[in-house]
């Protein structure tokens, strides 16, 4: 089992590694990225999530798809804009994306009752070494719950390269998602 583990990370962190130029240093090459099976595995893991806004605190999950995402902080010779896959390290390093995050709060009788459809727009910005040890973000939501609208604000906090992060997202208009807290585990 531990050689299985191992043998995926390495696979994870090794599929979107850029190609490197063997005969001049000053040569930039976009890297071969795209989606995998190995990708997908990693985008159906959620990220636990605690919605408190009635008297009730609930649990919940939360996925997250990146259809476009633009990059101001990586090398002026690669490409700025990612589709779907986005590199760790492009996005920590000073990006704005265009997000769609389907998610589920424990609410209700109904597996239905308890889904949450959001569509929303994030910037992130490097605090330390690039963004590779701390990276902050603030962003705006769209959602719907319950068959109502509403809109979000929300801010984050990335360590380890930006797997690892902590949001905080704030409704005003809808009471049992008043307030989310969410920790985030992303690979891609």
């Amino acid at each position: 089992m531990r050689r299985v583990f191992s043998a995926a990370l390495v696979t994870v962190f090794f599929v979107t590694a850029p190609a490197r130029a063997e005969s001049d240093p000053e040569t930039v090459t976009e890297p071969d990225v795209h989606p995998t099976l190995l990708w997908l595995a990693t985008q159906l893991l959620p990220s636990m999530e605690l919605a408190y806004g009635e008297a009730t605190p609930r649990v919940g999950a939360r996925w997250q798809i990146t259809p476009v995402l633009y990059s101001w902080g990586i090398h002026r010779k690669l490409s700025p804009m990612r589709y779907f896959v986005v590199e760790p390290l492009v996005r920590q390093s000073g990006s704005i994306e265009l997000y769609f995050t389907p998610e589920y709060v424990a609410r209700g009788s109904s597996f239905g009752d308890g889904l949450v459809w959001r569509t929303g727009v994030r910037a992130y910005v490097p605090v330390v070494e690039r963004g590779d040890y701390l990276s902050v973000s603030v962003g705006a939501s769209e959602f719907v719950f319950d068959g109502r609208t509403g809109a979000a604000l929300e801010t984050g906090a990335y360590v380890l390269f930006g797997t690892l992060g902590a949001q905080l997202t704030w409704s005003p208009s809808s009471a049992p998602l008043r307030w989310i807290a969410t920790l985030r585990v992303r690979y891609f």
